[in-house]
């Protein structure tokens, strides 16, 4: 009896953790391009600035279908770009309260959390597309965790805000 009591409140935290997730991925999503932006385009300038949306498709799908699609590529990879910043955001909230209860701060753990991001991302890419850049230059290293701070960091505190 007392388990079904439990159920209704574990799945309105559950709730709370996905939709808090589904908005911290989002606009961890948003900073990150932004990170991009200034730094791979305006600081780098290692693509254009339009090149940002199209990125995911190369990287998922190789570079001969990221061309063969044209301007597709680019609501394709912002597709893939925004799936993956929820999913990442989604899984951050449903962890947090673990986190939280030991006194951990959300920014703390999103250092953590990017490294730990940016090399499943990564192997995953490596595994579906021979289009990527070398994983072994520490340039490219410092740089993904760099980005992929930049996305951690906002996530984090908008989801840790959410759930209060």
């Amino acid at each position: 009896m007392n388990s079904n009591l439990n159920t209704g409140a574990h799945v309105t935290d559950r709730k709370a953790a996905v939709q808090a997730g589904v908005a911290g991925g989002l606009a961890g999503g948003v900073i990150i391009w932004i990170y991009e932006a200034l730094v791979w385009v305006g600081v780098q300038h290692q693509m254009p600035l339009a090149g940002i949306p199209r990125n995911a498709t190369g990287l998922v799908f190789g570079s001969a279908v990221q061309e063969s699609l044209g301007l597709l590529a680019h609501v394709v990879g912002t597709g893939i770009h925004f799936f993956f910043s929820i999913a990442w955001g989604v899984l951050f909230a449903l962890i947090w309260p673990w986190f939280r209860k030991r006194g951990f701060e959300a920014t703390f753990v999103a250092l953590f959390y990017a490294m730990i991001a940016w090399i499943v991302m990564h192997a995953a890419i490596m595994v579906a597309s021979d289009n990527h850049p070398n994983y072994s230059d520490p340039v490219v290293i410092i740089g993904g965790f760099m980005s992929h701070f930049c996305f951690t960091v906002p996530m984090a505190l908008v989801i840790k805000r959410r759930l209060g």
